[in-house]
Order: structure tokens, then sequence, then C-alpha cells
């Protein structure tokens, strides 16, 4: 029950005892759309004609009045009974809960207002005057702040003295009386219905997941509730656990933002009572979504007013951290729960991908609801395929899990479009083996880490991360794209501008969020300029070493349990930290093309639409410039044919050649263009 009593020090504290479950829990985000049935009509007009009858005694011919219910209907037998279930939540004495039937009685019905017009000729209206005069078991500690009529607003009363003011029952409570579908118009604005998916996600919750929710649905059965900590996973599946002890403790599943709370101290406490009021009535949990509080002291002094069953969402390095409470972990979903999931949602279409399963399962960690999303989704692509052709249906599915899986990172990365392929690569063949070689580890990784059990027997060390160093313009990020089209996969760069802070943390919570992301979504995450990030620790002088040295260390740690795809890029291998040396699975040096190699790039940097006149690729080599800069020429002699009207010459590229020069702040000399006049 909820219950309000007073403190010595005179203030209030409320005491609540989790509702019984209804026969009929309604159904999650809707008000009670119950039937008035005749047993509780009974019930609730059996009360009312007793206070009906209490007020007409006044009246002259009393005995005259007629029933408010005819008594055959009040003598059926109750089933769940609307005014005994107030007294229970709100521990209301016998004289409480006629001032609410006499309070309803005026709403409802005009004989009542005849009545108290009949016995108080001064006002038309219930009063607590009237309510003394004529109700049994009367007593003055009905009327204060701290008792249930008030604390909670079961009754409001208007102007005036005390004993004289009219008294009007709360809206949301006369619905609750009367059956009628409703909410608490106070939380409209804040709290609403957690929707979507729960009856059919409900199956493909594991053992586990359901095991943590019952120690949760346990939890709040406890006199005292608590808050509950939803820690580690995504959202999502913070979610789905909500929802499992939702289910679990028989309560109907709300949610809230923190941002949406009220910073004023007395609307946080009257946001606190008519929540803690409506989760009793329905009754309800409430699951309080964290990702945008800015302060975890304000949501602590809410939580400590309501008196309800409440869980926080809590993300890793968030100030959501600092909230106090009982911490439940999301039960991770491994490789062999995904690929069931997977089988399941897939049905009779598994056996088509069973060769395409292990791999979608390895590089994509979706959750439960992507799972059925995207199964959905592959169902109508075999749909369209008339053929239906395996291997057709393979790449869709492939396709369809990259486009599920790269929403977590769209915020945190910029996505690299790449074009190019195996043969624009012009390097050595030592390098281009060892390219090759990255592309069979990552193709190769489910049967390794999977079937042949290598991920059972070390728990860190399964990622691929590789180091392209070279000068600038070398083809280092060109590899990085042709690896992630022959992969297939999303690439992503990492914007230092973004990552980088100024602030102790900030950094080290970006990179987790961009690192966590880049997992469940098999992108291959690419460090330009990875020296900025990934540099020597230094001796600590003061506390901005000691901090830098700390944004490295967890570098380390992070690339050692890191699962995904990494590729490191810089010019400046010597500025690395040793220690990541170890870690790296590959390192490809990106040399500065020789003659006969710059001789290849020229061949391939004009496109086959664009028209070029005599050029001479031998003496075109011997411009003594990266394949980036052979691009930059190239380009720009472009535009100068263009302007001219002509074809691309030889005349073109010399002044193309003596603009990019001056950029990079080089002469350009005889040896280079002999012969080109």
């Amino acid at each position: 029950m909820i219950a309000v009593q007073e403190r010595e020090t005179g203030k209030a504290k409320t005491q609540k005892r989790r509702p019984q479950k209804r026969e009929n829990p309604e159904t999650e985000g809707r008000a009670p759309a119950r039937e008035f049935s005749a047993s509780q009509a009974a019930s609730l007009w059996t009360g009312l004609e007793r206070v009906y009858r209490a007020v007409a005694r006044r009246e002259k011919n009393a005995g005259a009045s007629e029933p408010l219910l005819p008594a055959a209907l009040a003598a059926l037998p109750e089933q769940w009974n609307p005014v005994e279930k107030l007294r229970e939540l709100f521990a209301l004495s016998e004289f409480e809960l006629d001032i609410l039937l006499l309070a309803a009685g005026a709403a409802i019905d005009r004989r009542f207002s005849a009545a108290i017009a009949a016995a108080q000729p001064e006002s038309p209206y219930p009063t607590l005057g009237l309510a003394t005069a004529v109700l049994d078991k009367p007593h003055w500690s009905a009327f204060s702040r701290m008792r249930p009529l008030r604390y909670w607003r079961l009754i409001e009363t208007g102007a005036g003295p005390l004993l004289q003011a009219p008294l009007t029952l709360d809206e949301r409570i006369l619905q609750y009386l009367l059956g009628v579908p409703a909410a608490d118009e106070r939380l409209e604005a804040v709290v609403h219905a957690l929707t979507g998916g729960e009856e059919d996600g409900c199956e493909e919750w594991s053992a586990e997941l359901n095991r943590t929710a019952e120690r949760g649905a346990l939890h709040w059965r406890r006199p005292s509730h608590g808050t509950i900590l939803l820690a580690g996973g995504r959202a999502s599946e913070r979610t789905d656990l909500y929802r499992a002890m939702c289910r679990a403790a028989g309560l109907h599943a709300w949610v809230l933002d923190a941002a949406d709370l009220p910073e004023a101290a007395i609307e946080r406490e009257r946001l606190a009572r008519a929540f803690t009021r409506e989760a009793a009535l329905w009754p309800a949990a409430l699951l309080v979504r964290t990702e945008r509080l800015e302060s975890a002291p304000l949501l602590e002094a809410w939580l400590r007013r309501v008196n309800a069953p409440v869980a926080v969402e809590v993300e890793a390095g968030s100030a959501a951290e600092r909230v106090g409470g009982q911490r439940l972990a999301v039960p991770a979903i491994g490789a062999a729960e995904r690929k069931a999931l997977w089988r399941r949602r897939l049905g009779p279409l598994a056996p088509a991908l069973d060769s395409e399963l292990d791999a979608m399962v390895e590089a994509f960690a979706l959750d439960a609801n992507e799972i059925r999303e995207t199964a959905e989704a592959i169902e109508e692509e075999a749909l369209l395929e008339s053929a239906g052709e395996a291997s057709r249906l393979d790449a869709a599915a492939w396709r369809l899990c990259r486009a599920a899986a790269r929403r977590s990172l769209d915020e945190l990365a910029a996505h690299v479009e790449t074009h190019a392929e195996w043969p624009d690569l012009v390097l050595p063949e030592a390098q281009t083996a060892t390219l090759r070689q990255i592309a069979v580890h990552a193709r190769q990784a489910a049967k390794v880490h999977g079937a042949w059990g290598f991920a059972a027997r070390y728990s860190s060390g399964l990622g691929l991360s590789a180091l392209f160093s070279g000068a600038s313009g070398t083809g280092k990020t060109m590899a990085a794209g042709v690896l992630a089209r022959e992969l297939d996969r999303d690439l992503y760069q990492i914007d230092l501008a973004t990552v980088v802070s100024k602030y102790i943390g900030e950094t080290e919570k970006h990179l987790r969020k961009i690192f966590d992301a880049a997992e469940r979504s098999g992108a291959i995450l690419l460090f330009d300029e990875a020296d900025a990030l990934f540099g020597k620790r230094s001796q600590v002088r003061d506390s901005h070493d000691r901090y830098a040295n700390l944004e490295v260390s967890y570098l380390l740690q992070r690339m050692e349990s890191y699962r995904g795809i990494a590729i490191l890029t810089t010019n400046m291998q010597n500025a690395l930290d040793q220690a990541f040396q170890r870690r790296l699975r590959f390192v490809v040096q990106f040399p500065f093309p020789d003659a006969p190699s710059r001789e290849r790039i020229w061949r391939k940097v004009f496109p086959a639409a664009a028209p070029t006149s005599e050029l001479d690729y031998a003496r075109l080599a011997q411009l003594n410039v990266t394949g980036g800069a052979i691009r930059n020429i190239a380009l720009l002699s472009a535009f100068l044919a263009a302007d001219a009207g002509t074809a691309i010459a030889m005349r073109h590229i010399l002044e193309a050649a003596h603009t990019e020069y001056a950029k990079l702040d080089k002469p350009l000399s005889p040896a280079e263009t002999r012969g080109w006049e």
C-alpha cells in the first residue's frame, strides 16, 4: 500500500507495498481498457449508496429517496473492487474513503447534488464541513496535507476556509473508479509507454537474460523497491532486459528521458508523487534513459522521491554511473546464440544461406531486434528474386546486414566511399601479397575462431589490426579502400577532431564508443595519421604527461581486446609507441614509387573517357613524385585542357606539375622534364 506518515521532523515519508497483480492485466502502453462489469458496479455503487443515504438523512423525506442501484445488482459477488483497491493502495481510513465516495457521487449523479444542496443550502458542492457532519468516524487528520487524500491529490480543495472549501475528486481517480481508460495528464509530456516488439521479441530472449530479469523482478518485489541500474550491452539489449523484468514482475513498461526532468525542486516533487500514484494504479515500472543526462545529482534527487519500481540505463563512461542502485549487467549474446537466432528467424531460408551464415555472425554482432528486422528484409528480397539463386541471396543478405550494422557508426566516424580495386594498386609484389593475406585473415575468421576453437582458447588478440607506413601519397588510404571493397565491408575514417578532447577522460570515452560500435558493425576502422593518437609515451613531468600516457595505455588495452578490423596509417612509424608493434597483426611498408611504378601509375591515372594527346608515359615517370601527387597533377591538367578546349597534352601536365611542385615547396628540376619539349 501507499501510506503517508509524519516523521519526527515533520517531513513526509512514503511507504508502498507493490500492488497485487490483476487477474487480467491490460496491454502495455495503454490505459486499462476494462469493461465496467456488474460486479464492479456493485462495488462502487454500494459505497455510493451508503454515502448518499448519509447525506440524504438530513432531508425531511430521506426515507422516500430511491436507491442508486437495484438491490439485486448490489448483491452480486465482487471480482475486482476498485473502491477497496484504492483503500488498500493509499491506506485510507473509513472516513477518508467515504470522503472520496462523496466527491465521486457529486461528480457523476445529480441526486447527490440535490441531496447536498438540501443538506447545506449555502453550497451545492461537497465540503469537508458536510463530510464531518454526515459521515461516520470523522477525524481532523484526514484534512492534513500529509494524509493520503491531499498528499496523493486524490481530492482537490477549492478556495475558501478549509471546512467550507468545495471538494473535487481528481479526474484520474474518478476514471479509475469507473474503469475508464486514462492516465494522469501531468505525466503525459514526460512519461510514455515502451512500445515496439514486446511480444514478438520474448521468444528470442536467452535463458541467461531471463534469469537476470528474474533477479531484477525479485528486487522490485521488495517493500523498498530500490533503483536497478542496467549496465553493459547496447541500448536495445538493456531495453530487452527491462522488458523481461517487467514481464516477470507483471508490470507495465514505461519510459522517461532523464533530460525531461524539471530542474525546480517543487516540480520534481510533484512529478515524483504523480508517477508514484500512477504506477500504483496500473501497476507499472519505469525505465529512465540517460543518453542526454546532464546532472546525475538531479536524477538521484528525483529517484529518492519516487516509491515505485525503477530501472536506470547506465552506459559505460556516462554520468549515470554515479547514480546509486542495484546493478544488473546485461548478458552478452555469443556467436552461437546469434546463429541460433538467425536460423530461427530465417526459417526455410536458413539452408540457402548456410554457407554465408557463419561469416555474417562473425562480422556483424547484431542484436535480437536487428536480426529479426534484417531476416524479414531478407525474406522480402528472396520473394523478389524470381530465380532464387543462392549466390544472389547471399549477396543481398550480406548487404542488408551491412546496412543494419552501420547505423551505430554513422554518428561517430566518417563513412569512406571507395571504388579502387586490386589493379589500381601499384606496389611491389611483397606488399601486395601481405595485403592479400589481410583479406584472407578477415574472410576465414569465422572458421578459425569458431569452428577451429581459437576464440574459446584465447580471450584477446582475436582482432585484425594492421599498420600501413609510408610517405604521404604512396597509397595507404587507397589500400584500405581496396580491402574494404574486397571484403564487402564499410570503411570508416576516424576524425581526430571529434575524438581528441582536452578534458580528462573524454578522449577515452569517445574511443570506447567508436571501438564498440565498429566491433558490432563489422566495419573497418581507418586511423589516418595514427601517430597523433598512438604516439610514444613520454616521461611524466606534469599532470598533462600523465594523462596523455593514460590515453595511449587505454588504446593499447583496447587494441588487445578489439575483435574487429583496424588499419593505422602513418608517415612517421618511429613516432608510434613500441608496445603497439606486438598488437599489430600486419605491418606494410609503402615505399616511394620508383620510375617503373610511376609509369604504371601514369598509365592508370586518366579515366578512359578523358581525351589525351600523345602522352609520353616514360617521360612522365621522370617526375619524382608519389602516386597522390601524380593524381593531383593529372586532375589539374584535365581542367587546364578543358578550359583550352583541347585534349590533355604534355604541356598541360607540365603546367600542372609546376603548380604541384610549388605547393610541395620543391623545385622542378631539368632532369625531370628532359625531352618534354
